[in-house]
């Protein structure tokens, strides 16, 4: 069954990638890896503003990292080849249980008790997972913004319909894109949330912004994040998943 539309509504908005800050405990790991860091591999450039901004905008809960996914990744589930990086990965597992405890752990189970409780007060839950990705990887992305999600699931596939055509309205400019440049049901927070709650009370979608855009003025970026906005609230508005 779809998502259930008749009733109040929350809006959910993390950042899974929004930092790349080394606790001091690990930074004998990155010594000279300064560059690596600063890289898309070390975080995703842009997120944590934009996030931040759709969360402002929507008066939705806001939850976002610091700490670099090259140290644990908080978007991919246990036992992912990925979860931790090829410099923490042959860490001793007493050490990477350390760092699933005190970084991985909190974040998961912050998001999941938001969801719950909300769920537990009869409310549905809106989710929207914010990353950007690196305009080159393996030849050149062709798209400005992704809007991932899982075709099965009826509700999320209607709204990243209507966030596409909302954005394509105020912004005709630039190219949105579904399940692109990644799958909607490949690993990530919103997949490892869908598992936990039906359609019926979570409705979660990804939203991929090009990192060229977060690079130009800051006019022109802050700009862009008020349209993001705006594509969002009228494409809730339209499906009647306002609060």
């Amino acid at each position: 069954m779809s998502f259930l539309r008749n009733r109040p509504v929350e809006y959910l908005i993390t950042c899974e990638h929004g930092g790349s800050a080394i606790p001091r405990e690990y930074s004998r790991l990155f010594r000279n890896r300064q560059g690596l860091l600063a890289s898309h591999r070390g975080y995703d450039r842009g997120s944590r503003d934009l996030a931040g901004r759709l969360a402002e905008r929507l008066g939705g809960r806001l939850y976002y990292a610091e700490t670099s996914r090259l140290l644990v990744d908080l978007n991919r589930s246990p036992g992912h080849p990925r979860l931790f990086s090829e410099i923490t990965r042959y860490l001793a597992g007493e050490e990477k249980a350390t760092l699933l405890l005190t970084y991985y752990h909190p974040y998961r189970n912050a998001v999941r008790s938001f969801i719950s409780g909300c769920i537990g007060e009869g409310r549905g839950v809106v989710h929207v997972s914010v990353h950007t990705f690196t305009p080159v990887l393996g030849g050149v992305r062709n798209a400005d913004a992704g809007l991932l999600y899982d075709p099965s699931r009826d509700a999320e596939r209607e709204l990243c319909l209507a966030w596409q055509e909302a954005l394509s309205t105020v912004m005709p400019w630039i190219r949105v894109r579904r399940n692109y440049p990644y799958r909607g049901k490949s690993d990530g927070m919103v997949s490892s949330m869908r598992k936990r709650f039906g359609p019926r009370h979570y409705l979660g979608v990804e939203l991929e912004l090009n990192q060229r855009h977060v690079r130009e003025g800051r006019s022109s970026w802050k700009r862009l994040q008020d349209l993001i906005g705006q594509g969002a609230e009228e494409a809730l508005s339209a499906l009647e998943l306002t609060r």
